[in-house]
């Protein structure tokens, strides 16, 4: 066992070994060692000290879990950089302090406390070196509801009554868009969120909400910010006690009821749902209590996979990564469909915010939409369908949504889009507050009640004016109707998309994600975007940028920055080309750069129809945001080749290049050697060799696309191998 050193030795090489963020690190491990930051448990902590450590220890101790968008979101661990008790009860005495400061009556506050199902478990092996001891670590175990219930005893402590879903429970869920819903129903002050969203299970977070139920905008959460940076003690009442005193109370049933009943209401009867079943998965999240309850109460066959109902651990979904964005993980509720026959899955995160939907067509493959398609078709059903509703009235979307949904908003007449939002459904909250306060939005002639869609490109939609943030449910209950109607006529919901782009032409979009690691993927997030502010590239995806538009520009049109906090925000640049939007933005709380590419209908494209066209437009999306990921990298000297680039984003920058510089050559090496007797001997060795692109999960279905790539390339120097064409075989199966 490797040697344990003391706290002033470990202090000392992180200082020595990091330089002024290792001191921080260091600065940081002595309050936390020392006792001055509560929930902290020491004897653990020190279990930590070991030079071949020494890098978890930085990246747990060299800041403080910054405070994103909304919240703090990050991998559950030891340490102010990571998700823990100290960091949730820290944040909760934060928020805490803030409603005391801020409003009037400081003996009636409330606040609603969500949590979605994730547990912690440990998956990636991280704290392998904490196994076997007669004491585990206490970490294990810990979940979105063990962190709700501390959030409950800190609002306790502080004297706010914490509305908190069937207290007496361990497994009780209560989902984002009923958290904001509730907020409003209950004249609440705030609320707050405990879920990662679509993360992984080793990941957690807390989001906190105002009390109009959306995430505050600036100048607000610059306020909220500085009450939590001040914290350096908590507050906090007993569980048990809390519920005795009454500051701990079940949320009323009957507002369950008005949350289900706002849907069957907005859905009108606009199609009877019929004998064709509609699966629907919530990606072992929190998603039956909202979308599979209005679904049932609708009508629909609605049938859910067995093995994906609430599970912490997300234990069947493929990578561990219950997000409706990543086509790979609907694979197993795509193979429930097709043992009963049906030809459509929804589905919705964890905490069922953002949605998914997927088809099936005539030759048995099964189509994924993304955030932008599901916004085009919502839109049009909406708005254009002789058989929808028809509504008129105000469409809200993020500067990196579809244009289509200004074309729609042009084609229906008496209505109006704002397409120019920063990134993030707070935004499109704001709005809906502005105008509902009567200081209106540009002049526009709506209230909240003429809202007809918002919609942001991450699978989010909103409808209804009195929920504020995303809600997966009413867009599961139109896709649902809207399948069942194009089913009966012998088209598909794929169908209807390819007749919306003929209409209104051939855009599209493909996003991708340059995921990184720890404080150096911080620091390359960083290069990158302050390199393209100091010099913005001429071309970019091959198109000559004819406008670059820095958000940080105070003379543009975001102004004068209000507080610290829009900084974050407004770290958006865009480049405008003839027929592209490139927009890129790093995420607030993670060290991850997000690039958006948006193809606009071009004349070489407008003679296209069906399915020529949709492939037309996306192959020159793809291509174009593949291109554009390598322009970003050579700016701090690295390049991704293309097999890489066909990997998942879930799958990090780091592991990318471990793939290409190291997996593929072994890989070709191997069959060109006939190392294997058999194809499964030859994938159990692919497996082991990969399995660091994802972490506790089979990375097989993730190398399925690089390997078919490879193998074309190989194809002739490797033709004579048998392996070869059963590995080739393999990479081009739909199984």
């Amino acid at each position: 066992m490797p040697e344990s050193l003391d706290l002033e030795t470990v202090a000392s090489r992180l200082a020595a070994t990091y330089g002024p963020q290792g001191a921080q690190a260091a600065h940081n491990l002595r309050r936390w060692a020392g006792g001055e930051v509560p929930l902290v448990d020491v004897d653990v902590l020190s279990l930590h000290f070991r030079e071949d450590l020494l890098g978890l220890l930085f990246d747990a101790f060299w800041q403080v879990l910054p405070f994103g968008t909304g919240g703090r979101r990050g991998p559950v661990g030891y340490g102010p950089n990571r998700i823990n008790a100290t960091t949730v009860a820290m944040t909760a005495q934060g928020h805490c302090d803030y409603l005391l400061a801020n409003f009037e009556r400081p003996e009636g506050l409330a606040v609603i406390v969500a949590n979605d199902v994730r547990v912690f478990n440990d998956v990636a092996g991280v704290y392998g070196f904490l196994a076997g001891r007669p004491r585990p670590h206490p970490l294990l175990g810990a979940s979105s509801r063990s962190f709700g219930r501390l959030a409950c005893e800190i609002y306790a402590g502080n004297g706010i009554t914490a509305f908190f879903q069937q207290p007496e429970r361990a497994d009780a869920v209560l989902t984002t868009p009923e958290l904001s819903f509730l907020i409003r129903q209950l004249d609440a002050q705030g609320g707050i969120n405990l879920s990662a969203s679509h993360n992984p299970p080793d990941d957690n977070g807390v989001k906190v909400y105002d009390e109009q139920g959306s995430q505050p905008v600036a100048p607000a959460d610059q306020v909220l910010v500085d009450a939590m940076s001040r914290v350096t003690e908590v507050r906090r009442t007993s569980f048990a006690e809390a519920l005795d005193r009454g500051l701990v109370r079940p949320i009323p049933a009957e507002l369950h009821r008005r949350y289900l009943d706002t849907y069957r209401q907005l859905y009108a009867d606009v199609h009877r749902p019929n004998a064709h079943p509609v699966v629907y998965t919530p990606l072992c999240g929190a998603g039956l209590t909202t979308v599979g309850e209005v679904l049932v109460e609708l009508g629909f066959p609605m049938l859910t996979p067995p093995d994906e109902g609430p599970d912490g651990g997300f234990t069947v979904i493929p990578f561990k990564a219950p997000n409706p964005e990543v086509p790979q993980s609907t694979q197993p509720a795509r193979a429930f469909a097709d043992s009963v026959s049906s030809t459509i899955v929804l589905s919705s995160d964890p905490d069922a915010d953002r949605v998914g939907v997927e088809v099936k067509l005539a030759d048995g493959t099964w189509y994924h939409f993304d955030g932008n398609q599901i916004a085009a078709v919502l839109g049009y059903f909406l708005m254009l369908d002789p058989r929808g509703p028809r509504r008129r009235g105000l469409v809200l979307e993020t500067l990196v949504t579809t244009k289509i949904l200004g074309r729609i908003v042009e084609q229906a007449g008496g209505s109006a889009v704002v397409d120019d939002l920063l990134v993030g459904f707070k935004y499109i909250a704001d709005v809906l507050k502005r105008l509902e306060s009567g200081a209106g939005y540009r002049g526009l002639p709506f209230s909240p009640a003429d809202l007809v869609l918002a919609a942001e490109e991450s699978h989010g939609v909103l409808v209804a004016p009195g929920i504020r943030d995303k809600d997966s449910t009413p867009a599961c209950m139109y896709l649902a109707a809207l399948h069942q109607m194009q089913q009966s006529e012998g088209r598909n919901l794929l169908d209807y998309y390819v007749g919306i782009l003929e209409e209104l032409g051939g855009f599209d979009s493909v996003n991708r994600s340059i995921m990184m690691s720890g404080a150096d993927g911080v620091g390359k997030r960083d290069a990158i975007m302050a390199s393209l502010r100091a010099a913005p590239p001429a071309t970019i995806g091959g198109q000559e940028v004819a406008r670059f538009v820095d958000c940080w520009d105070e003379s543009g049109p975001f102004g004068r920055f209000v507080s610290e906090t829009e900084r974050l925000p407004r770290n958006v640049v865009q480049f405008i080309a003839d027929s592209l939007v490139v927009t890129v933005r790093p995420s607030g709380t993670e060290p991850k750069l997000k690039l958006y590419c948006e193809v606009l209908p071009t004349a070489a494209a407008a003679g296209l129809r069906g399915r020529e066209l949709l492939a037309a437009v996306r192959e020159r999306a793809d291509g174009t945001a593949r291109r554009v990921y390598n322009e970003l990298l050579e700016r701090i000297g690295l390049a991704v080749g293309e097999a890489a680039l066909l990997l998942p984003d879930i799958v990090d920058l780091d592991r990318k290049l471990v793939f290409q510089n190291e997996i593929v050559p072994q890989l070709e090496k191997a069959v060109d050697g006939e190392r294997f007797a058999d194809l499964a001997s030859l994938l159990e060795w692919l497996r082991e060799s990969a399995r660091a692109l994802t972490p506790g999960s089979d990375p097989l279905p993730a190398l399925k696309g690089p390997v078919a790539f490879l193998c074309s390339g190989w194809a002739e120097a490797l033709a004579p191998r048998a392996r070869f064409h059963e590995l080739r075989d393999w990479a081009q199966s739909r199984s």
